[in-house]
């Protein structure tokens, strides 16, 4: 059978497995942090979670990244260069796109693709564009098919352009249909004979459709509606890799990220492609809490990806910017920082408990503040051992299924309290190694169920693990740099909408059934949460669950997840193929307290008594 591709792991007899659940004995959690890194969004910013349809508005440079006309073209001949003016729009962003029209009469201009084109439907677009030079009449700003013409919408714009003055332009349009498809273009054109210069410099030309919660340069309504689905109580920011940055001249700089766009200069990305900065510092903060997430702020701390090391010596301004970072949270509305917090919209502060010190840079220190949890970018298991107390842990794997499960009890015995920042099973069984191994184009369902196991063990030890974020729950198709992400999307959509607030102990082993059960002390429901890996010839595992406390006749929802008999089978994203089915069932205990089912070989569940649910928060 194909299934045999994910190893020979499990040698128990598909009998009934008896667990009794004790009602005493387990540990007080708060609840398990399922969440996001920015990783997750640091490649798929631009383009994907952030709203802007323009790809190139700025023309920005960085280290990495010189300025270019990539994504605009010219419209009626009108030839456009880059120019770097001795009054820029900004000093941030110094260089502009040029409009020369090659005739005295008709309508020029230019068009921009989008990323992998613009998206048009019936609703409200919003947008702007900064122009220099001499112009009397009107600019019309418009969306098209880039295939066949077809334009779905326009707008007219009145100019007040200067012949010696940057002037920005608003404008808002709805468009009459929806577009057949992504395929369209957005342009901006004028009348040649209005032109009372030689050309118009235009620069930091936005295009916006409605935003999560109408947030102003926002995140995408229906992305952050799909994440808001996971229950996300966690959000680990600014990174993974783009903390650190390429080189230690061009880390990740929350500073340059703040205030008006025009005064962002851009950002030289570490996956491979330029970053506007547009989603900034404040801007990610505000996605934290509208999903209700509690944050975990990473710090530079002098190390870059290409081994740039900061001299001790030169490190103190790191760390007074870090000082500053955090007080920009959460230091009162007439702090420094608190008071440029407050000007930007947000006067009250944010809540700040966890401050990890780099990106697996293996560094911890002591707080300056004595509320705040201090996060090695290390863990024990990379062989440093000597976190400081009360300093925490930050474990990052990416393996294989059969890992995940033969390191079940990883955290059981474990003193040092550790998140989970990184997570995904990115390789086969024996294909591990980022060099030489063999990565999933795409996540597949072995490796969700793999990951199940995980979830489980860390879940099981919440006292001491906070939770797990994974990379990449969101991701570009088109640079997924050779690499898969997480597969444990439905592993966290089912998991995280059952909070357990004190883990409870059984009496049974594991394998090929891995299992988490405990209470919601919130709702008074008994919840039980599983995986089986690996049953013996591929049967079906049947199950006989009693909680102690759980009286006959009790009602309990059980969710199942189960996939293909390939476990390389995949989502398709081209062909909307969904090779994972969901089933529902509601079961009752016996005259002795306990349900019984069966679940198969690959499956993820979780079994609920049923009871009015609430959202619960983590302390720890």
């Amino acid at each position: 059978m194909k299934r045999v591709l994910l190893g020979l792991l499990a040698t128990t007899a598909a009998s009934a497995i008896d667990i009794g659940v004790s009602s005493k004995g387990g540990n007080v959690t708060g609840g398990f942090h399922y969440g996001f890194l920015h990783e997750d969004i640091d490649n798929s910013g631009d383009g994907g979670l952030y709203a802007e349809l323009i790809r190139n508005r700025a023309f920005q440079s960085s280290e990495g990244y010189p300025s270019s006309l990539d994504g605009w073209y010219s419209i009626n001949g009108a030839k456009l260069s880059l120019k770097a003016l001795d009054e820029p729009l900004s000093k941030a962003l110094s260089t502009s796109m040029n409009v020369a029209p090659t005739s005295t009469g008709g309508q020029v201009g230019f068009f921009n693709d989008g990323y992998w084109g613009v998206d048009v439907k019936v609703q409200k677009y919003s947008g702007s564009f900064w122009v220099r030079g001499d112009y009397r009449g009107v600019f019309t700003a418009s969306v098209q098919s880039n295939i066949t013409g077809e334009q779905f919408g326009s707008t007219k714009i009145k100019s007040r352009a200067q012949a010696n003055e940057w002037v920005q332009h608003e404008f808002t349009f709805t468009p009459h249909k929806n577009a057949p498809s992504s395929n369209n273009t957005f342009a901006i054109t004028f009348e040649a004979a209005g032109l009372k210069s030689a050309s118009l410099d235009f620069n930091l030309i936005s295009l916006f459709p409605p935003t999560f919660k109408g947030r102003k340069n926002g995140m995408r309504t229906d992305i952050v509606e799909a994440l808001e689905q996971f229950h996300p109580t966690l959000f680990r920011f600014p990174g993974g890799n783009m903390l650190e940055g390429r080189t230690n001249t061009s880390y990740w700089d929350w500073k340059i990220s703040i205030g008006p766009l025009e005064d962002r200069p851009g950002f030289s990305g570490v996956w491979n492609y330029q970053q506007t900065n547009g989603l900034g510092f404040f801007e990610y903060l505000q996605f934290a809490e509208d999903l209700g997430m509690e944050i975990i702020l990473a710090v530079y701390a002098g190390l870059s990806l290409n081994g740039d090391v900061t001299p001790k010596d030169q490190l103190q301004p790191f760390i007074d910017d870090a000082l500053d970072q955090i007080e920009f949270i959460r230091g009162p509305p007439d702090s420094k920082w608190g008071a440029v917090r407050a000007s930007l919209g947000h006067p009250q502060p944010w809540k700040l408990e966890y401050v990890e010190v780099g990106n697996e840079d293996w560094l911890a220190g002591a707080p300056e503040d004595p509320d705040i949890r201090v996060i090695s970018s290390g863990s024990v298991y990379d062989g440093y051992d000597s976190i400081p107390s009360p300093g925490a842990g930050d474990y990052h794997l990416y393996t294989e299924p059969d890992t995940w499960v033969a390191d079940f009890g990883k955290f059981d015995n474990v003193e040092t309290p550790h998140i989970i920042g990184e997570m995904a099973s990115t390789f086969p069984n024996g294909g591990t190694g980022w060099d030489s191994g063999v990565l999933r184009p795409l996540p597949w369902w072995g490796g969700a169920v793999g990951e199940a196991v995980a979830l489980i063990s860390y879940e099981r030890n919440a006292d001491r693990v906070l939770g797990a974020l994974f990379m990449a729950m969101v991701n570009h198709y088109a640079t997924i740099c050779g690499r898969s992400g997480s597969n444990d999307s439905l592993d966290e959509l089912l998991m995280a909408a059952h909070p357990i607030t004190e883990t409870l102990p059984a009496n049974s082993d594991f394998d090929p059934l891995y299992y988490v059960a405990g209470k919601n002390d919130k709702t008074d429901a008994h919840i039980f949460k599983a995986a089986v890996y690996n049953s013996t010839d591929g049967a079906d595992v049947p199950v006989k669950l009693t909680f102690d406390g759980v009286v006959a006749d009790t009602a309990a929802e059980l969710t199942v997840l189960s996939g293909p008999e390939d476990p390389y089978g995949v989502n398709d994203p081209f062909t909307g193929v969904n090779v994972v089915k969901t089933t529902k069932t509601t079961i009752r205990s016996d005259r002795n307290g306990t349900f019984s089912f069966s679940l198969p070989n690959l499956s993820v569940a979780v079994l609920e008594t049923k009871g009015k649910r609430k959202a619960v928060r983590q302390q720890w």
